[in-house]
């Protein structure tokens, strides 16, 4: 089913003048309440070798689009150690996926401090060792699934009145005209309201969709709009992309989207507790070290990094693994469900995230994690460039500054070798060793 709630609200703001939920792409109000459900959790250290339980599967598997856990989501393959073993930290002899790196396994302090609530309480998470791609996928690369496949994403479909049915009344669905119903995306409107907008604190939700607009013909072909084209941002990462849609091609190219345990640990890159992927100063001697948006936003854009929007991948300096756009850029879908408590639940070993969503701004809306800021972030409203910072979006949004990048589990290597997008390139690592 597709379900959108910036979509929704857009085409009811832009067709109807009513605003019926919360925005998902870049605010972060998360809170911890006592009325929010105990968190059930997906416990990849169980007894069973760490293989999430029939329920964890389904709630992973049941995502718009039918697609397979396999893909998206941590598979049983991928959680195969058991939790007694000792941690995966070196890199397995095997050829190397093209455009990976090796993550060594090991121990870290997730969460943060100087964040929302739902990135507390800090807490001790153990991992073994991954591949994650060095960038976020780009648009060349996803060409190059799409041209193999002929896959179409959301934003290049038409949505129909029924695929809003859990999230809207009959009344509600009967207001959005057929002339609505046209396939698109969530781009930035630079012809906001500048009256209406609030300066000097901090937006309200409905305020929020000021600032945005449902572009027809946007997608990802078409970042800005159908007037726009991909020829010149062949190595700028992909957007305009769903969970689901980023799903798909990690299923074609035998990967899979990390962990948000996985993405936060190899943000900080080795670092302990340190705000940032290079450290806990911003701008270290003056020096832009991420896409982000400098000056107000969203009135001004200083544009001091030399970046509207997207920037070409690896334009900044990598972090102590070796991985790129770790902060800014564009957003990074990462495979857990949201919820804003799950972190006073977490299972130390290998965390799948809990097996259910809940946004309590928007509870009838299946919400999954995403990570790292975008070149819309900025220090007076989304500091979504710290390593410690969560989001969640609607499994079927796209969006212009939200894109991803793919991991590998050593257990799946040998499903990864036959997939039909897998590349690989000779490989001088040392055979395999456990550590703490």
């Amino acid at each position: 089913m597709r379900t959108s709630s910036i979509s929704v609200s857009i085409l009811l703001l832009t067709f109807t003048g009513c605003a019926i939920v919360g925005f998902s792409g870049c605010d972060n109000d998360a809170s911890t309440e006592s009325s929010v459900p105990q968190v059930p959790t997906a416990d990849a250290s169980n007894t069973d070798g760490g293989a999430p339980d029939a329920a964890s599967s389904a709630a992973n598997a049941g995502t718009p689009g039918g697609v397979s856990d396999s893909s998206g989501a941590p598979s049983a393959a991928d959680a195969s150690r058991p939790a007694e073993q000792t941690l995966l930290v070196s890199e397995p002899e095997v050829d190397r996926p093209t455009g990976m790196v090796w993550v060594p396994g090991g121990k870290f302090k997730m969460g943060g401090p100087d964040g929302f609530p739902d990135e507390l309480p800090i807490h001790e998470v153990q991992l073994d060792g991954f591949w994650m791609d060095s960038t976020e996928v780009t648009v060349a690369e996803f060409k190059r699934f799409a041209d193999a496949t002929g896959y179409v994403t959301v934003a290049e479909q038409k949505p129909k009145r029924e695929d809003f049915a859990d999230q809207l009344t009959p009344e509600q669905m009967a207001a959005i005209p057929e002339e609505a119903l046209v396939p698109g995306s969530i781009c930035f409107n630079p012809d906001f309201d500048r009256q209406t907008f609030p300066e000097g604190r901090r937006p309200t939700p409905a305020e929020i969709y000021l600032v945005w607009m449902y572009k027809r013909g946007a997608n990802w072909r078409h970042p800005d709009g159908p007037d726009s084209g991909i020829e010149d941002r062949m190595d700028q990462p992909i957007s305009h992309v769903s969970w689901s849609d980023c799903a798909a091609y990690c299923e074609w190219a035998g990967k899979r989207l990390p962990t948000e345990a996985e993405w936060e640990y190899a943000a900080r890159g080795g670092r302990d507790q340190e705000t940032y992927p290079w450290g806990n100063e911003r701008e270290p001697g003056g020096r832009w070290m991420t896409n982000i948006w400098q000056g107000e936003w969203p009135f001004k854009n200083l544009n001091q990094d030399g970046h509207e929007k997207t920037s070409p991948v690896a334009s900044y300096e990598a972090n102590g693994y070796g991985l790129y756009d770790m902060s800014g850029n564009v957003w990074e879908w990462c495979s857990d469900w949201y919820r804003p408590d799950y972190y006073e639940n977490s299972p130390t070993r290998n965390p799948f995230g809990p097996v259910d969503s809940l946004d309590p701004n928007e509870p009838n809306i299946p919400k999954r994690i995403q990570r790292g800021g975008s070149f819309m972030c900025n220090a007076n409203y989304c500091t979504g460039y710290r390593v410690a910072a969560r989001m969640k979006g609607d499994v079927m949004s796209g969006t212009w500054h939200c894109g991803f990048r793919a991991v590998l589990s050593s257990a799946s290597y040998e499903k990864f070798r036959q997939a039909p997008g897998a590349r690989v390139r000779s490989n001088s690592a040392k055979p395999a060793t456990v550590g703490n």
